[in-house]
C-alpha cells in the first residue's frame, strides 16, 4: 500500500514526462554502447587471451609434464625441477594440490605455447603482474600463446580456492635475456 495512491487507479496509461524520456533514451544507448564496446574491447584491448582448448585425461596429461621435465631439467629449487625449454617448443604446467610444477625459465621476446590442466581439483591460473587469469580444470588442456616482453621473476597464484593448502599453490615463470 502506497502513502498516497495515484489518482488515477491506471498509471501505465499516464503520457510520460520528457526528462523521464530522456533518461529511458540515455539508459538505451548506453546499453547499446556498452554492448558493442564489451565485443570490441576483446579484439583492441589486448587482454583477453584466445586459448585452445583439448579434452585429456588427467593421467595423460601428467605423464606428457612428466616427460617435458625431464627432458629440459637444468637445476632444481625446494624439489621442484627448473625446466628452460628451447624457443618454439611447446612449454608445460601441471596445477594439483597445492603446487604449480614444474619453475620454468623462458627466453624474452620469444613465443610460447603453455600447456595448462590439472591432475585432480579446478584451479585458477593468475599471473601476477601481468593479470593473465584461466580456470584450469582436470581432464582440459588449455594451450595460451605468451610471449614474455621483460625478464624477470614472475608469481603463478592459484585464484580459484582448492582446499587447505591454496594460500601456498604457488608457481613462478622465470623469463631472461
Amino acid at each position: 500500500m502506497a502513502i498516497s495512491p495515484p489518482q488515477n487507479r491506471l498509471w501505465w496509461n499516464e503520457p510520460i514526462e520528457r526528462v523521464e524520456i530522456g533518461w529511458v533514451v540515455v539508459a538505451f544507448l548506453w546499453g547499446l554502447f556498452m554492448f558493442f564496446f564489451m565485443i570490441a574491447w576483446h579484439f583492441i584491448g589486448g587482454q583477453n587471451l584466445s586459448t585452445e582448448t583439448y579434452r585429456i585425461t588427467p593421467a595423460a596429461y601428467e605423464q606428457k609434464v612428466a616427460t617435458f621435465a625431464e627432458k629440459y631439467q637444468v637445476s632444481e629449487e625446494s624439489g621442484v625441477p627448473v625446466v628452460r625449454p628451447p624457443v618454439g617448443e611447446d612449454v608445460f604446467i601441471l596445477a594439483r594440490l597445492w603446487e604449480w610444477w614444474p619453475l620454468l625459465e623462458l627466453k624474452k621476446g620469444q613465443s610460447y605455447r603453455i600447456h595448462l590442466s590439472s591432475i585432480d581439483w579446478q584451479h585458477g591460473f593468475s599471473l601476477q603482474p601481468v593479470n593473465i587469469n584461466i580456470s584450469v580444470h582436470p581432464g582440459y588442456e588449455q594451450i595460451i600463446t605468451l610471449t614474455p616482453t621483460e625478464a624477470g621473476d614472475f608469481g603463478i597464484a592459484c585464484n580459484e580456492y582448492c582446499g587447505i593448502g591454496h594460500h601456498m599453490m604457488t608457481g613462478r615463470i622465470r623469463v631472461v635475456e
